[in-house]
């Protein structure tokens, strides 16, 4: 894989040419920055941006006072490569408050193992209804500790409003949900990203999520797309590497919560 070709692929359709993510978001290019603005329990932010040192803080101005105006906080999707390079510095003076770390991670389809079985007592099935989303946003909140009472309600109104843009999985212990992730397509780009990936501690490190890694991996091929792609949290970023994917750059949530 060409790195450099790869990231420019992925700031140009992805990012520069974004599509709204969910029913009633919109993306809008104003200056140098697009952004998107969702409805309740949607994502509100900046998902690219070229700037440079003489237009960046009038931009950063702009979006608080746009987000601010709506009354919402948003987050401003900081990436390793994005421009002026103290970009990250000048949003944190403006208000904003940095989130942990990720690395952008991709791999061609055609790279990945895509034959890895669950483990034994493990099966896999897919979330199609109200019922499952649920035990998406459960399994999520018992692995990660946080509310994902907004997961709930963007999983079910996409599987509801355009359920070819996504594919949600729940790995049951029996009947127990034990771990849970989804797959967002993006059609017209050679993308699908991977997100979630949450296992319950007591299944962790048996290879549940190297087989909803997998599942995905094959449901992307079946539709056509090239390259999958992973914000990945450090301690998914080496499971990752050994199954093929590569890093590319850092990604950083900057968030904005407007004073009430």
């Amino acid at each position: 894989m060409d790195h450099a070709a790869a990231l420019a692929l992925f700031d140009r359709e992805l990012r520069e040419g974004a599509r709204p993510d969910g029913p009633g978001a919109r993306v809008e290019r104003t200056g140098g920055v697009v952004r998107q603005t969702a409805p309740a329990h949607g994502w509100n932010g900046v998902v690219w941006s070229a700037l440079d040192e003489a237009d960046a803080d009038a931009a950063i101005a702009e979006q608080i006072a746009y987000f601010t105006g709506l009354g919402r906080g948003f987050e401003w999707k900081l990436y390793g490569h994005d421009l002026p390079v103290d970009l990250g510095r000048r949003l944190v003076a403006a208000g904003f408050t940095p989130e942990p770390e990720e690395t952008l991670m991709l791999c061609e389809v055609t790279g990945l193992a895509l034959d890895t079985e669950p483990p034994e007592g493990i099966r896999v099935v897919p979330v199609t209804d109200r019922a499952g989303a649920g035990l998406v946003a459960d399994v999520h909140e018992k692995a990660f500790g946080t509310d994902a009472s907004w997961l709930r309600h963007q999983l079910l109104a996409r599987l509801s409003a355009d359920p070819g843009t996504v594919v949600a999985v729940l790995a049951l212990a029996g009947d127990e949900p034990v771990s849970a992730a989804r797959m967002e397509l993006v059609p017209g780009t050679r993308f699908a990203g991977l997100w979630g990936g949450g296992t319950v501690r007591a299944w962790r490190g048996r290879g549940v999520y190297r087989a909803l890694v997998a599942h995905r991996a094959r449901a992307a091929a079946e539709r056509g797309y090239r390259y999958l792609q992973v914000d990945a949290s450090d301690q998914s970023r080496p499971i990752l590497e050994r199954l093929g994917f590569t890093p590319l750059t850092t990604t950083t949530p900057y968030v904005y919560v407007p004073v009430r």
